[in-house]
């Protein structure tokens, strides 16, 4: 059973992103993710968002639990859930990699009797960990991600290191659907370049987010040739330095509210794996 499957490349139709998102883009690519009310009412309107919709999506996203106020009142920032999201959205730009030796993580399900949604659940945290479906309660993945397995998993399912007989090529194509994502890609980089208004280029870039989040990061060994991670990853830094560098500007500055700063740059990885994405 194939995991994380990418948008196909023939649906890749980028509709304009809603003021939510717009706002939600916005805060997922800052650091710390908080902006003054005033602040975000002008960079929004680079968006097509004016300033009606914007105080009514607000709104309905402090109530919905998306934002909280700053302790002054006068700004927003994401709440504790969304600031979880943010965490992956950096790791998926710069994933961090070991050497990998030939080695698979495996996790086998354990647990019995749960219900629908628990199991929707599982799925959707072990997806989010990289890792894809052999077959009915085994994952598994090459362990050459440098990053804990998540500790809750202990209650449901075992760990083990594996050296599958099938050449390990083969079951990773058979796990991901490489040529897929790497058509998306492709396709999403045709469209960075031909984006010229802000608002396209944002919904792009969020676009390449939800697409980055996908990436099985695998060993450079086992990818196709002429990956397109990094070329992605690169073009989405150097939007999201951009976009900071506006922000900083609209503030105040690197010394205005928040020293809001980017996390742009690339960190240690073994394979060819090169804002905020629409919820």
């Amino acid at each position: 059973m194939r995991m994380n499957d990418p948008e196909r490349t023939g649906d890749l139709r980028l509709r304009p992103l809603s003021a939510r998102s717009v706002v939600l883009s916005l805060l997922l690519g800052t650091h710390p993710p908080q902006l003054p009310a005033r602040e975000l009412g002008r960079l929004v309107e680079r968006f097509g968002v004016g300033g009606s919709t914007l105080r009514a999506a607000l709104s309905r996203m402090v109530a919905a639990g998306d934002l909280l106020r700053t302790e002054t009142g006068a700004g927003y920032r994401l709440s504790d859930r969304l600031l979880d999201r943010q965490t992956r959205q950096d790791e998926a730009v710069r994933p961090s990699t070991r050497a990998w030796d030939g080695d698979w993580e495996m996790v086998v399900i354990t647990a019995t009797g749960r219900g629908p949604a628990e199991r929707a659940d599982l799925r959707t945290r072990l997806a989010a960990l990289r890792l894809a479906e052999l077959r009915e309660g085994v994952w598994l993945r090459p362990a050459n991600l440098d990053r804990p397995l998540s500790v809750p998993l202990d209650q449901v399912a075992q760990h083990y290191t594996a050296r599958p007989d099938r050449p390990a090529a083969d079951l990773a194509g058979s796990l991901w659907p490489l040529d897929a994502w790497a058509g998306t890609a492709r396709a999403l980089l045709a469209h960075i370049d031909g984006a010229d208004r802000p608002a396209d280029r944002l919904a792009v870039f969020a676009a390449v987010v939800r697409h980055l989040l996908t990436d099985p990061v695998l060993p450079a060994a086992l990818l196709p040739a002429d990956w397109p991670g990094d070329a992605l990853r690169a073009a989405y830094t150097d939007y999201r330095r951009e976009l900071i560098g506006e922000i900083r500007a609209s503030v105040g500055g690197p010394g205005g509210p928040g020293e809001i700063r980017g996390t742009s740059g690339t960190s240690g990885r073994t394979g060819n794996s090169g804002p905020g994405g629409r919820r």
